[in-house]
């Protein structure tokens, strides 16, 4: 599939792929209004409301999120004893994260009460957090796998050039994956930290604002169709 329009509007059907992109609408908007908010406080004002709608639109479409980290566990938890276990601890302070914030989206839309949003927001970033260290450990592990694997297959002498290049291929693109999910699950994580325990660097507006691009715009490589 070479046509960008296709591949577009295929991008954009996906939950993920909407996601992406009103998660760079998120954090763009946030660098603009910190920029701009001494300057034109009318125009910050107005890339604000962009950043609270397009962070509450989100929400709303992760709704039922959650039971994609169960059905993981259920369906494919990893390929040994170690994997699964990283994978049912990753998936699960993922679910976390998806249950309860449903549970912010509500508080924060005045559905429920909104003295709960602190709480709500405090418990999902938690269970973010948890999840994505282990995410990150799983990919790794994996990063050295394929090492190990390319260096196996660049040694055999019974395989011919077009099929070792294939395998070589193949690993190589596998590798660049597991860096982008590398790379959107540590700025993730950035993100949550500034959550759970608020600090001058993870806070900062810039931390956030380039911690939320460089996840979206990882997610937007890994789910834009080949």
């Amino acid at each position: 599939m070479n046509d960008s329009v296709d591949k577009l509007v295929i991008f954009l059907a996906k939950r993920d792929g909407i996601d992406k992109l009103v998660k760079t609408f998120q954090y763009v908007s946030k660098l603009v209004h910190w920029h701009a908010e001494s300057t034109n406080p009318k125009m910050a004002e107005r890339f604000k409301q962009w950043e609270v709608s397009s962070g509450l639109s989100r929400k709303a479409f992760r709704t039922g999120r959650f039971l994609t980290g169960f059905n993981a566990m259920r369906r494919s938890p990893g390929s040994t004893p170690t994997l699964r276990f990283l994978a049912v601890l990753a998936n699960a302070g993922e679910m976390i994260y998806f249950f309860f914030d449903h549970f912010l989206w509500l508080s924060k839309i005045g559905t429920l009460d909104p003295s709960l949003a602190r709480k709500m927001s405090f418990i999902s970033a938690f269970g973010e957090s948890f999840g994505y260290i282990f995410f990150i450990i799983s990919d790794f592990i994996a990063l050295k796998e394929g090492l190990e694997e390319e260096r196996k297959v660049m040694s055999l002498e019974d395989k011919s050039i077009d099929k070792k290049n294939e395998s070589i291929r193949k690993i190589r693109s596998d590798r660049v994956m597991r860096l982008m999910a590398v790379a959107a699950n540590v700025a993730d994580l950035l993100i949550g930290i500034a959550d759970i325990e608020p600090n001058p660097f993870c806070n900062h507006t810039v931390t956030l604002g380039i911690s939320g691009l460089v996840s979206a715009w990882s997610g937007w490589y890994r789910n834009w169709p080949s």
